[in-house]
């Protein structure tokens, strides 16, 4: 669904943000992962049309997005990391605005209104932070768009609406979905992820499948370092250490901020 070759990008009287980068990536969730300032939210608004690549070739569900073609448009919706909302009712916003996307959904609109606990009487500025993240990541689900991108999509949110967050959407999604989740909170999205991409300076430093990470790698947690003999990475924690070997026969769940902290400060020779 979204193709970019060799795209570069950067802001105005600044250096390169982005030279010669290519992804391609389908359907699921993925994962866009990088520490503050890696150029995470500029990949999503490139993928979105809202800034131009200066160089290469992108295309998302078969259309230049800064073109802004009305059917591309009505395919694909961004929720943003900062946003501002009218001051209207949840029913007026809705009324409003679902009518620019061809699929929106009603009844899954109310089904995930009622689990996060809004109604569509109130007015959206006088709601919390967090309410209104929830009211936008909804109405998105809602929309049933092709493509779909959360900028930092759990930042305001308490823990147990992070949890109601996952839950909602891995149960409202459609095998032909893409959902690209942009976020430094590892944690929050680790168990929902379709595979991952990892962006460090401007650059896509890693890019796998969950399946395929757990096959080539195991993370463990051990006492002492003479456990393993390969050991790839690894960090101290208050039981022993924990750390990423080569697979083994058993399996073992994903770390991944683990993983993450392994690329980001280069300790792991990814392949």
């Amino acid at each position: 669904m979204i193709v970019s070759k060799s795209i570069s990008f950067n802001y105005r009287r600044k250096t390169g943000l982005f030279t010669d980068l290519s992804i391609e990536v389908n359907n699921g969730i993925v994962g866009l992962l990088g520490k503050n300032g890696a150029g995470k939210s500029t990949l999503l608004k490139i993928f979105a049309g809202l800034l131009k690549p200066k160089t290469g070739k992108l295309t998302v569900n078969g259309y230049i997005p800064f073109d802004k073609d009305p059917d591309y448009l009505a395919d694909i919706y961004m929720v943003p990391e900062e946003f501002v909302l009218p001051s209207v009712t949840i029913n007026y916003f809705v009324k409003a605005y679902k009518i620019f996307y061809p699929r929106f959904d009603e009844g899954k609109l109310n089904r995930i209104f009622d689990e996060f606990e809004l109604q569509k009487s109130e007015y959206l500025h006088r709601l919390s932070h967090g309410q209104r993240k929830k009211f936008l990541i909804a109405f998105a689900l809602a929309s049933n768009c092709k493509i779909l991108m959360l900028d930092e999509p759990t930042n305001g949110l308490d823990i147990p609406s992070k949890s109601l967050f996952r839950k909602i959407l891995v149960g409202s999604m459609s095998e032909e979905q893409l959902i690209l989740i942009s976020t430094h909170q590892v944690k929050d999205i680790d168990t929902v992820l379709d595979e991952i991409v990892v962006v460090e300076q401007g650059a896509i430093v890693f890019h796998k499948r969950m399946e395929d990470i757990g096959q080539t790698y195991s993370f463990q947690t051990v006492s002492n370092l003479n456990a393993f003999e390969n050991i790839l990475y690894h960090e101290k924690s208050p039981v022993g250490y924990r750390v990423i070997v080569p697979a083994t026969d058993s399996e073992s769940a994903i770390d991944l901020e683990l993983l993450f902290n392994a690329i980001i400060n280069k300790s792991l020779n990814i392949n």
